[in-house]
């Protein structure tokens, strides 16, 4: 049996398609991903889930059971913490904890084994209202709330978002635990450097999702050589290569630009015996055989070096398909 099942899910908020026809399964015991920016129907899929929402068609199920039929025993085997803090701000910690351990006909002392090493971090403070904790407090908070009851799938939309890189590093060592004792976990995340910490992920955009796999698979199976690009002017690089026929894509990516090409083999500028594919600088004039890029740059000089893919680019690519 799988944790969670979904058959060709579509759900339209009037005339805007939410989600398109989506299907995707989750093993029991593992820790998935489902990757997009803002907008791209992460939260909508979660509240069909969580038996929130209706969908307009298609089926799931959780834990074996229908989101439509079986939507009590769901809510009694399932944890969910929202994108947006949503629990109690005039309750102290230990009240919003004692509060959802007691609607689900528990208490803190029999389920405290499943929060510990969480809510020990926090315990100092159980007097102190929920409205005044940092961010990264509150998403302890919320996380000790929607484990308390010892759900077997857990659902986590964006919890890391607005919070330091610090508590995101620590909220995802406390995913990997709970993995560890056999929880299912569908976590969805904007941040595309969280995805290499899931088993699987599934990258969502405008309600279709566009691949499924592990974060290894999706990397190696990557179809392009990708090129990073580095010079003074960046933006200026960024705009002709853009206006370029040859140039399949290119983006920022902090302080470089990554470029793609239609086709590989017919641009020897980039070419890995070449100076700039080993990350030498080059001035534009140097050769005919290098002016085919660097020529657009109107720059003293330019880098050029053939790198590995991230999921990043992973996903960029698959948006210009």
């Amino acid at each position: 049996m799988k944790a969670i099942q979904i058959n060709n899910i579509s759900l339209n908020y009037g005339k805007v398609s939410a989600l398109k026809d989506i299907s995707f399964e989750v093993e029991c015991g593992e820790l998935f991903g489902l990757i997009g920016p803002d907008g791209a129907g992460k939260t909508s899929l979660f509240r069909i889930l969580t038996t929130l929402l209706l969908a307009d068609s298609g089926t799931a199920t959780v834990d074996g059971f229908d989101v439509v039929k079986n939507y009590k025993q769901i809510r009694n085997r399932v944890g969910y913490m929202p994108g947006r803090f949503s629990l109690y701000q005039d309750l102290t910690i230990e009240e919003n904890l004692t509060f959802f351990a007691t609607v689900f006909g528990t208490t803190i002392q029999e389920n405290y084994h499943l929060i510990k090493d969480i809510y020990q971090q926090i315990e100092p403070f159980k007097k102190r209202r929920a409205g005044q904790l940092s961010g990264g407090m509150k998403q302890k908070l919320a996380l000790s709330c929607a484990l308390i009851h010892k759900p077997s799938v857990l659902f986590l939309d964006e919890p890391t978002t607005g919070v330091d890189p610090v508590s995101r590093k620590e909220f995802w060592d406390m995913l990997k635990n709970l993995k560890a004792q056999g929880i299912t976990i569908l976590v969805s995340t904007p941040y595309m450097d969280e995805a290499s910490m899931c088993d699987r992920i599934a990258f969502i955009q405008n309600g279709n999702i566009l691949s499924i796999n592990s974060p290894e698979k999706i990397i190696s199976d990557f179809p392009h050589k990708i090129y990073a690009v580095e010079a003074e002017n960046n933006y200026e690089i960024l705009l002709r290569l853009r206006q370029n026929p040859a140039v399949r894509s290119v983006f920022s990516f902090g302080d470089s630009l990554h470029v793609i090409f239609n086709d590989d083999s017919r641009h020897s500028a980039l070419d890995a015996e070449s100076p700039r594919a080993r990350g030498l600088r080059v001035k534009p004039a140097m050769t005919n055989r290098n002016k085919g890029i660097a020529g657009q740059a109107r720059n003293d000089g330019i880098q050029f070096k053939q790198i590995q893919p991230t999921i990043e680019d992973c996903f960029m690519s698959l948006l210009n398909e």
